[in-house]
């Protein structure tokens, strides 16, 4: 029984560490001022009849903090990789000279920056929403163990070692948030 107890707590702590690995994969698509790959992660292009990732049809560098240049692999879709862009509706218009494609970030203004920041908290909140429902299934799975035979203070030790790491990966949440935030707001 201790075994399974043990294997309990070692799959929580997996478990959570997902909601963590989301937030900081989402966060490092919005943007805080500076140009940055990441923000054409989810950009899907149509190549030949396929949805793609835009980094599968064209290499994309940033020269600068407030450039982003795209060079396609093959010219003759860059009127497609602009589209695409478009559509994203990430905020910025990309300029086709015909041969590259270049995004030039325009500069944060203070109501962006609080909407990205109310974006923050509404990813981390998801997070935290998250981590919440992981402790919940995890005490249920506790509570058939329980049934099962396990003793009173056994389950109560377990009960508050999953709380203990419920309240660490929070922690994590809330400090990835507040950095976000703190980058986001820093002009």
């Amino acid at each position: 029984m201790e075994e399974k107890v043990e294997a309990l707590l070692r799959a929580t702590k997996e478990k959570m560490q997902g909601p963590i690995q989301r937030l900081e994969r989402d966060l490092v698509k919005i943007r805080a001022g500076k140009a940055s790959p990441a923000m054409l992660e989810g950009v899907k292009v149509d190549y030949y009849g396929n949805m793609v990732p835009l980094s599968q049809v064209a290499s994309i560098n940033t020269p600068d903090a407030k450039t982003i240049i795209l060079q396609p692999w093959e010219k003759k879709i860059i009127d497609t990789i602009e589209r695409a862009i478009l559509g994203a509706n990430l905020g910025f218009t990309p300029v086709n000279d015909g041969v590259m494609i270049r995004i030039s970030l325009p500069p944060l203004s203070e109501e962006r920056r609080k909407s990205m920041v109310k974006q923050v908290k509404t990813e981390a909140e998801d997070s935290r929403v998250a981590i919440r429902n992981i402790r919940r299934d995890v005490n249920e799975d506790l509570k058939k163990l329980k049934k099962d035979g396990l003793g009173e203070d056994v389950c109560k030790t377990t009960e508050a070692d999953i709380q203990k790491s419920t309240d660490s990966f929070i922690k994590k949440v809330d400090d990835i948030a507040k950095a976000k935030e703190e980058e986001i707001m820093k002009v």
